[in-house]
């Protein structure tokens, strides 16, 4: 008898990575190496329904980045699917999109603590939440929520790291120094 090997997991850590910093990359290597994910895809977004666009560096260029700094993990991976997609893009489009290009992964969300609560406005959140895991991560200075409403929510305790990517960009604009806050090849890749 043939036993079949359980489906590969995969977290989807979505942002638009304007520019991706360590905090990003420490919390991917966390869920991909102390969860039961096989491997963590960082989903470069054009553009969120959340943010303003204004700010973003170009699609490719962030692209770029992110697979400068993910060079040589085999566990980690930047996905670019959302450029393909119709702007903005929305997590259920995607999650249809992927499931369609990968039918046999069983793809799992990471978010933040901070999103949870505002994920029932989130395009067909219904379906959503009721496909797919969410691994949520606490983030520093938000309270955890309740999880009640999301019966399919995982708390994982991820290290804590206040960087953001704005704080980067107004170094980069002020001539500061963002050693250690980005990987050397991306620091390289910004200061050019």
């Amino acid at each position: 008898m043939i036993i079949p090997s359980p489906p590969t997991r995969i977290g989807l850590l979505f942002g638009s990575f304007n520019p991706i910093h360590t905090g990003h990359l420490i919390l991917a290597e966390h869920f991909a190496t102390r969860t039961d994910l096989t491997e963590v895809w960082l989903v470069v977004s054009p553009h969120s329904p959340f943010k303003e666009a204004a700010d973003l560096r170009p699609d490719a260029e962030r692209l770029h980045l992110v697979q400068l700094a993910l060079a040589g993990n085999p566990r980690l991976r930047a996905e670019d699917i959302e450029f393909g997609l119709p702007r903005p893009s929305y997590t259920i489009a995607t999650l249809d999109a992927l499931r369609q290009r990968h039918p046999a992964v069983d793809f799992v969300l990471l978010m933040g603590a901070d999103n949870l609560p505002g994920l029932p406005r989130w395009r067909e959140a219904a379906r959503l939440l009721a496909e797919i895991d969410l691994y949520v991560y606490p983030r520093p200075g938000t309270p955890l929520p309740d999880l009640a409403a999301f019966p399919r929510a995982r708390v994982v305790a991820a290290p804590l790291l206040d960087i953001s990517a704005t704080y980067i960009r107004e170094s980069l604009r002020q001539g500061r120094s963002i050693r250690y806050l980005v990987p050397a090849a991306v620091e390289a890749e910004l200061l050019k």
